[in-house]
């Protein structure tokens, strides 16, 4: 194929442009609608109805116009579909599930029925486990009795299985003794769990009475209080296997009244058949016959819920019984969590009946007078515990227990506790849990009432900060008297900030700072903050207070969102600077940033602000390092950018820019940051621009040409190429519509300059994928935006131009790729329009080559030389490719190059006319053009070949054929 003279077609834009208008049509409004209502067709299937039958219960329809989406459907709605599917194959799922697992539900559904403002046992239990731990060696003795409790093979007589299960009965008085010795805590708990798992195994095998000598003994550990700090912990870890077989019980018996068909929701006692009640009958009289008194208690209230088998008021009998009998206790620690377990089981199974929770919890009370004793003393000596830290381990008892009789009690009931704790003498404890327990709201009502209770405290038995920490816990939730509220933070702050010790000293304050914030100004936030400073920065006692910092952090910016309010208290900076560990100060300034983005709606200029927060963005910055992960490094610098794109000086457009210098060398590291400053410069010279209306006054050019410089001196610090090619290319833009045409003229050609370092493949989301789609995208774009750019007069005509295909030339491209070609292809357009006499943009202000040269034959003619030079290597591509029988390749660019020869040539030329005619029969040649496209190509070709300025396309049409392969 010989090279060819090119000749541009001449383009009228504007006739092109009414041509492509479409033809106004009047609007029928009997026609069809796509907003108007469809048919749907609502499809259920009877129950009980044979395999493959429907029947439509229901059908509406608004139109009488078939949906086409329905009509696929046979007018049946797919989500009727599914559910009617989904109902059909509910009772036969039903009628497969174990009863086994319905029993399992059904319990899980009885235990839900407290409200969901009722803190379960279960969140409670993780608490407990990681506040009360010992060092203390702990030890475990089982009386397991004799290996007897072995299943018994299916011919036994019944006499015989009778007689063996009560020896074994007996044998659990008489059996042998096994003893755990010196562990450690961890090793305790994995000992009970291990427990746990043989008592399920046991039942699993039939061997109920040894599953039974599990939770016996197990109970029995719970008397032993030798290691007593011990004791909240292991109380938790026992009654866990003590709700693991009263579960176990519950469903044996449940499931033995589910056959043939399963227990009703609100079974009755007529639901409940002969074996069952023996069965559950059997259970009761085994652990009526444990000697020891406190197993015979956890294990008989582990399978109250039994008594829904028996009878209708057995719970309502068995409860008080229980109650009582706790009175023969001797060790009050010890009765105090027998009672809780006993309150806990109540509200589980019995939640209406009230009066055993507060003969529980009054029973309780008078054993508090058995703290003094002598045996009680001798033995906290013996241990060397002291008589506060020996009361916290009654407040998870009590606070359960208090709880249970607080929810949805009256308030009159708050009244009667507090007089009862007032008659009691060392009520600290007791007042700790009554304002825990109770409703935020009555507390509130009463503030003052327990402040003077607070003050009549003894301070030995359970410190008063303690206390008050309880009662500030309940004013952050419910709001007193307006009018106490400055006396209520005066009498607390008065007992805190005479705390020694900066933990309880913090742990008390990171609650009062919620009440303060809430409810005060920030003069008295800026006190709060002070004295917490004062408290925390001697023997840098803050490093290990981190979390209640970060707690009093978030409290107050969930207050203050007005961050000139925030700032401007003196002592909020000095707090933030006790936060020296980096991963610590990171994350406060973190949470900071994000409340200031999403709460400070209007830009900002108010210089305090900017100071705050630009400290604290550099906080951020600085902790970036060359082991920060990326995902990181992304995280932080989102938060800086929403801070920058916050900041607006209005008019002051130098302000603006000042500031945009400052932030460069702040955040040097974060290279999304310092993209988003020249995004915010470029976009300050356009609004600029928009100001002076695109005629710039010498001080507004000159501040432009400022914008320009910053640009270009910051792109070349980023390190990703596709960012400083994108970033110069849009500058150049920006700079171009400023009429800045030398810094223009630079930022193209540095982009230019900057095209043989692009690699030949880059990382996308962590995978390496190649970069000649995104190259490909960029010089695309460049070209277009080469169209409007003035030739230098020093440079010579569509020196730009050139540059850029002499780069594309000399890169070193993927083997086997046709993206050199492509993008020679791609020039061809962009030649063809500077050859035009109006180009089809313009920048206001600017003169283009069109202006320049005005049409001179020695310019077009450098372009028709250009162009005839692209064709020629476009067709040599072509011949490779032939040779190397790549015809699919071959074909593509040659439909391509034939679709730039028809939109842009001057086919009236004989020799382009032919090669067009060549490059089509060469792309359908071997059968890999798409069939559809060239059959719309041929229509669009005939339809232009009707229009008076192409008519000459008519020659063209007759000489295209639709070839396929054979």
């Amino acid at each position: 194929m010989a090279a060819v003279q090119w000749h541009s077609r001449v383009r009228n834009y504007d006739a092109e442009l009414q041509r492509c208008r479409p033809e106004a049509a009047p609007l029928e409004f009997g026609d069809y609608h796509p907003l108007k209502p469809i048919m749907v067709t609502d499809t259920k299937t009877r129950r009980g109805a044979r395999k493959g039958s429907t029947s439509s219960s229901s059908s509406s329809s608004s139109s009488v116009q078939a949906d086409p989406l329905s009509s696929m459907l046979d007018g049946t709605d797919p989500l009727s579909m599914f559910a009617a599917a989904s109902f059909s194959e509910a009772p036969a799922m039903s009628h497969s599930a174990s009863t086994g697992d319905l029993g399992r539900k059904k319990r899980e559904k009885e235990e839900e029925v407290m409200g969901a403002d009722f803190e379960p046992w279960s969140l409670k239990r993780g608490e407990i486990l990681a506040r009360f731990t010992t060092t203390e060696k702990l030890s475990i003795n089982l009386f397991m009795g004799s290996d007897k409790g072995k299943a018994q093979s299916p011919g036994s007589g019944v006499s015989e299985k009778v007689r063996t299960r009560l020896e074994e009965l007996d044998d659990l008085e008489e059996g042998s003794q096994r003893e755990l010795l010196n562990l450690s805590q961890q090793e305790y708990a994995n000992r009970i769990e291990e427990l746990n798992q043989s008592l399920k195994e046991a039942w699993a095998s039939d061997q109920k009475v040894k599953a039974l000598k599990i939770v016996i003994q197990c109970s029995k550990l719970l008397s032993d209080t030798s290691v007593i700090q011990f004791y909240p912990s292991k109380f938790v870890l026992i009654t866990d296997i003590l709700d693991t077989f009263g579960g176990l019980v519950y469903d044996r018996i449940w499931t033995m009244c589910s056959d043939p068909r399963p227990l009703p929701d609100t079974f009755t006692l007529e639901d409940v058949n002969d074996t069952a009640k023996e069965t559950c009958l059997n259970w009761f009289y085994k652990i009526a016959s444990i000697r020891e008194l406190l197993p015979r208690l956890y294990v008989e209230a582990a399978i109250l819920k039994c008594n829904r088998f028996l009878n209708k008021t057995g719970i309502q009998v068995t409860l008080p019984r229980l109650t009582a009998m706790i009175r023969g206790i001797g060790d009050p620690l010890v009765a105090a969590y027998t009672r809780a377990y006993l309150c806990r089981i109540g509200m589980e199974v019995a939640p209406h009946l009230k009066d055993s929770l507060n003969h529980n919890f009054f029973d309780l009370l008078d054993t508090f007078r058995q703290i003094s004793d002598e045996s009680i003393q001798s033995q906290l000596a013996l241990q060397r515990v002291e008589i506060p830290e020996y009361l916290t381990l009654y407040s998870p008892a009590i606070n359960w227990i208090l709880q249970c009789i607080a929810y949805k009690a009256p308030e009159p009931l708050l009244t009667e506790m507090m007089e009862r704790c007032k008659k009691l003498g060392n009520n600290a404890l007791l007042l700790n849990s009554v304002m825990r327990a109770f409703r935020a709201e009555f507390v509130a009502a009463r503030a003052t009432d327990f402040i003077g209770m607070i003050k009549d405290c003894d301070e030995a038995g359970f410190p008063k900060h303690l206390l008050f920490g309880s009662l500030g816990r309940s004013l952050a939730c419910a709001d007193p008297p307006e009018s106490e509220r400055l006396m209520i933070l005066n009498e607390a702050w008065k007992v805190v900030t005479k705390v020694r010790n900066p933990q309880d000293y913090i742990n008390c304050a990171e609650i009062w700072v919620e009440f303060t914030c809430r409810h005060f100004t920030k003069r008295e936030v800026n006190t709060v903050l002070a004295d917490i400073i004062k408290h925390m920065t001697p023997d840098r006692a803050f490093e290990e207070a981190y979390p209640q910092l970060q707690s009093v952090i978030r409290k107050i910016l969930t207050y203050f969102h007005n961050f000139s309010v925030l700032f401007s208290m003196e002592r909020f900076l000095p707090f933030l600077d006790m936060f020296q560990k980096d991963s610590v100060r990171v994350e406060v300034c973190r949470s900071i940033m994000e409340v200031f983005i999403k709460h400070q709606v209007e830009p900002t200029r108010d210089p305090v602000i900017l100071n705050a927060m630009l400290h604290i963005c550099k906080a951020m910055h600085d902790s970036v390092n060359a082991l920060t992960l990326d995902d990181e490094k992304r995280s932080l610098a989102h938060l800086i950018i929403g801070f920058i794109r916050m900041v607006s000086f209005g008019r002051d457009f130098e302000q603006q820019l000042s500031f945009c210098v400052e932030a460069r060398a702040t955040f040097c590291n974060l290279e999304p940051v310092l993209m988003q400053l020249i995004q915010t410069v470029n976009q300050l010279a356009m609004e600029t621009n928009r100001v002076m209306r695109g005629s710039h006054s010498r001080k507004t050019a000159a501040f432009v040409r400022a914008c320009a410089a910053y640009s270009f001196i910051t792109i070349p610090s980023l390190s990703s190429i596709f960012s400083r090619l994108g970033l110069y290319l849009l500058s150049g833009q920006v700079a171009l519509a400023n009429q800045c045409l030398s810094q223009a003229d630079a930022f193209l050609k540095a982009a230019v300059s900057i095209l043989p370092e692009v690699p030949r493949s880059i990382s996308v989301e962590g995978k390496l994928r190649s970069s000649e789609s995104f190259l490909l995208d960029f010089i695309n774009n460049f070209l277009s935006t080469l169209l409007v750019v003035p030739d230098h007069p020093e440079h010579g005509v569509l020196y730009l131009v050139r540059g850029l295909l002499n780069m594309v030339q000399d890169y070193t491209w993927e083997e086997n790729s046709d993206a050199k070609v492509r993008v020679y292809i791609s020039a061809l357009p962009l030649l063809a329009a500077m050859s035009q006499e109006t180009y089809l943009y313009s920048i206001p202000k600017v003169d283009s080559n069109e202006t320049l040269y005005g049409g001179d034959p020695k310019f077009l003619s450098e372009i028709n030389k250009l162009c005839e030079t692209l064709i020629g290597q476009i067709l040599d591509h072509l011949k490779v490719l032939g040779r190397d029988e790549n015809t699919r390749r071959q074909g593509a660019l040659a439909f391509s190059l034939f679709g730039i020869l028809l939109a842009h040539g001057d086919l009236r030329n004989n020799k382009l006319s032919q090669l067009a005619v060549n490059l089509w029969n060469l792309s359908h040649k071997h059968g890999y053009c798409d069939t559809r496209v060239s059959v719309r190509t041929l229509e669009y070709i005939k339809h232009q070949a009707q229009q008076p300025d192409t008519s000459h396309l008519t020659d063209v049409v007759h000489r295209l054929a639709l070839q396929s392969r054979t």
